[in-house]
């Protein structure tokens, strides 16, 4: 872990899976483990759907300081936008995060770079802290195109960011080969692309703010391998997926960092 004054955050994206009752389940065993970890940040991204839900379970059970977020959002504050869900509306159900730029809104659902910029300044004037998602995908990978792709989805996410907003985004680089594969990048490689990704935020923003900024990882991590992960000094925690749905494992990641 760096030892730059930049507090880790182990986040869980739910994606769309589980019930109603198994993410309340769910928060209400993490909220409960996690009670004393003060020293990590702690934030889960249920479904939109259970945002309410699991909300109000948290406030039954004490949150442990554990933080809501949501997956996704619209950048326009209302109007004729069927089936989506505006900034506002995420803050009064609880949310103080925000996902963007993550790789399945990408390739996935076809987000493009512009409309991830939108969300972005949008989220942050708004008053959320954002977690902006960046990574290259395997064909990019293996053309060597890492750090270019990267550079790229950070400056046009970034672009039209206030410096005053700077204290509440955190990137998380998250390669697309990695992610739901059983794949992780290795720490070096990871530590590389982390190391690269704070140079551009250098570049953009300055030297403090870039030291200042927390940088995520995310692809396949898990209990065995957050350790080694979390120990490399640009990376400050991780985003994560499929280990979040199972409270031991998030838990026992959120134990690595600290």
């Amino acid at each position: 872990m760096s030892t730059a004054n930049r507090t880790p955050i182990v986040a869980g994206n739910w994606k769309m899976n589980l019930n109603r009752e198994e993410a309340v389940a769910l928060a209400r065993t993490v909220a409960s483990g996690s009670k004393g970890m003060q020293s990590v940040e702690r934030v889960i991204f249920p479904a939109a759907a259970h945002l309410d839900a699991v909300r109000y379970s948290l406030a039954e059970v004490g949150t442990g300081g554990v933080q809501l977020g949501a997956q996704n959002t619209w950048h326009e504050p209302n109007g004729a936008f069927t089936g989506e869900i505006s900034n506002e509306m995420i803050k009064d159900l609880g949310c103080g995060w925000l996902l963007t730029g993550h790789s399945e809104r990408r390739h996935v659902v076809g987000e493009a770079d512009d409309l991830v910029n939108a969300k972005t300044r949008a989220g942050l004037e708004a008053g959320l802290h954002v977690v902006l998602c960046i990574g290259e995908t395997l064909e990019q990978r293996e053309a060597g195109q890492t750090d270019a792709v990267n550079e790229r989805q950070l400056r046009a996410g970034l672009e039209g960011v206030p410096r005053d907003a700077l204290s509440r985004l955190v990137i998380a680089y998250e390669p697309v080969w990695a992610i739901g594969t059983g794949k992780t990048a290795t720490p070096d490689d990871a530590q590389n692309a982390h190391h690269a990704v704070r140079k551009v935020l250098e570049a953009l923003f300055g030297q403090q703010p870039a030291t200042d900024m927390r940088v995520l990882y995310g692809g396949s991590v898990k209990p065995n391998n957050a350790a080694d992960l979390f120990a490399q000094p640009d990376i400050d925690g991780g985003l994560i997926g499929g280990a979040s749905l199972k409270a031991d494992s998030f838990l026992a990641i959120c134990q690595a960092v600290l």
